[in-house]
């Protein structure tokens, strides 16, 4: 995405839907994401490769609030 990246996306969609739910996906490990401060560690976060079930298990999980 041109001049925007998944975080600052994620940012305006949620300033402009209070309450909307947001799971971010990657290539890179948690661990590595977290420690380029990337992400916050409190956010959803599913890495690939993941499974059909993985993340239908995950977004259940997201859409939850757990």
């Amino acid at each position: 995405m041109p001049n925007m990246d998944g975080r600052k996306l994620a940012e305006e969609a949620q300033r402009r839907r209070p309450g909307l739910k947001v799971l971010f996906t990657t290539g890179f490990t948690r661990n590595a994401i977290i420690h380029q401060g990337t992400i916050d560690a409190d956010l959803s976060f599913i890495a690939k490769p993941f499974t059909l079930e993985a993340l239908a298990r995950k977004m259940r999980e997201v859409l939850r609030g757990n």
